[in-house]
């Protein structure tokens, strides 16, 4: 009996995630928002919470973001990626100060002290690498020039948080040990040691895993991606990033063949993953944190566009790419959760929690309506620019 009421509430979630799916192209927005509200409705405290499949959906969803970043990197090759990092290392730092500042000053404006106001600066500070990489395979942006800007920034961002991370749940805990700043170290060492290896070997590899058995490819990359990404989660290295590289490792014949087989298990596994974030937040949690959480998120919305903006603009692109760039890196997500989960787990003030949920949903809907309605009011920007100068000319004859 147990198992059927597993397959029947499976069934319905996923009947309701393609009904979604559905109504979101009808309308032409993303499908996101639409998958987070969704997971309001059935998770603790909503309408009609799961019983029986909510540790199913959890590692499926952890499944879908190891895709979802994994497709994004077959993608791009090292080479690529490595010359695009160097090159935007000062976006990073811009991308730093200005989206870690606004969330450290809100919390100390509120009175919480030093440290949690520095949990609310990692909350505000990353962008969300599940979300942004679906939209980019939704609105058919992962070939724009833009993209590689985007990519570089979400990785130094995670990056970033192999540092901060352990140093934050050391914090927390009580203080600064060496274990701890050396494992955050040995994490980004890592990284950077897989990236340079990575640039000599991508296409050999991608030989080496090639196969004519459709099956057997899928299953080499599949598992390989997800092995990589424990083992990334294990050093401190989020498993999301290590299933960015093992897909940017694998660019070459095996990323060719791969695209189309991982394509709609990636799409699956989405929807799964994004339906979990909503059903990990209990509504009743949400409401005396909003009035909070939508002026932050509207002052850190600004301050991540204009990242990404300045971003693009320095390495050359247009402002149509420019307004794409810093739009579609808006989303917060997994991250700014995990960060809130462990001050919360290490005894910090629950309203450090809640203001941090629903700052992330906020944002998490708000962000891929951002990047869908961008490029037309850019266009509709620089239109009115074009016919006021023309306006000028005329007047000047």
């Amino acid at each position: 009996m147990e198992s059927a009421a597993v397959l029947i509430e499976l069934g319905a979630v996923i009947v309701g995630l393609a009904i979604l799916a559905r109504l979101a192209s009808l309308l032409a927005i993303p499908a996101i928002p639409l998958y987070l509200l969704a997971g309001l409705a059935f998770g603790k405290g909503g309408l009609l919470p799961l019983v029986t499949t909510a540790e199913f959906i959890e590692i499926g969803a952890e499944i879908g973001l190891i895709l979802l970043l994994l497709t994004l990197g077959i993608e791009y090759s090292a080479r690529e990626l490595v010359s695009t990092l160097k090159a935007q290392a000062p976006a990073g730092l811009i991308d730093a100060l200005l989206n870690f500042t606004p969330g450290f000053l809100a919390g100390l404006f509120l009175g919480w002290g030093a440290l949690p106001a520095a949990v609310l600066g990692g909350v505000t500070y990353v962008s969300s690498s599940g979300v942004v990489s679906k939209l980019l395979h939704d609105l058919g942006r992962v070939g724009n020039r833009e993209t590689p800007v985007v990519l570089s920034i979400l990785v130094i961002e995670d990056l970033a948080m192999a540092v901060y991370l352990p140093v934050l749940a050391a914090l927390l805990i009580g203080g600064v040990t060496l274990s701890g700043l050396g494992t955050a170290a040995a994490a980004v060492a890592g990284v950077v040691a897989f990236l340079a290896l990575a640039q000599r070997v991508d296409v050999g590899l991608s030989k080496l895993l090639l196969s004519r058995s459709d099956e057997a490819l899928l299953l080499t990359i599949l598992g390989l991606a997800i092995l990589v990404a424990g083992i990334a989660e294990l050093v401190q290295v989020s498993a999301a990033v290590g299933a960015l590289l093992v897909g940017i490792a694998l660019s070459g014949p095996a990323a060719r063949g791969a695209r189309a087989l991982l394509t709609p298990l990636r799409d699956f596994l989405a929807a799964i993953f994004f339906a979990f974030f909503g059903l990990s937040v209990d509504p009743s949690q949400i409401p005396p944190a909003l009035g909070l959480a939508l002026t932050l998120a509207f002052i850190t919305a600004i301050t991540k566009f204009a990242a990404g903006w300045w971003a693009a603009r320095r390495a050359g692109i247009g402002p149509r790419g420019s307004a794409r760039a810093g739009a579609i890196l808006i989303p917060r997500g997994e991250f700014s959760i995990v960060i809130a989960g462990i001050a919360v787990a290490s005894g910090l003030d629950r309203e450090v929690g809640a203001l941090s949920i629903a700052y992330v949903l906020v944002l998490a809907v708000a962000g891929p309506l951002a990047a869908r309605v961008s490029e037309p009011i850019t266009d509709r920007l620089l239109s009115i620019k074009r016919r006021g100068l023309a306006q000028g000319r005329r007047r000047e004859v």
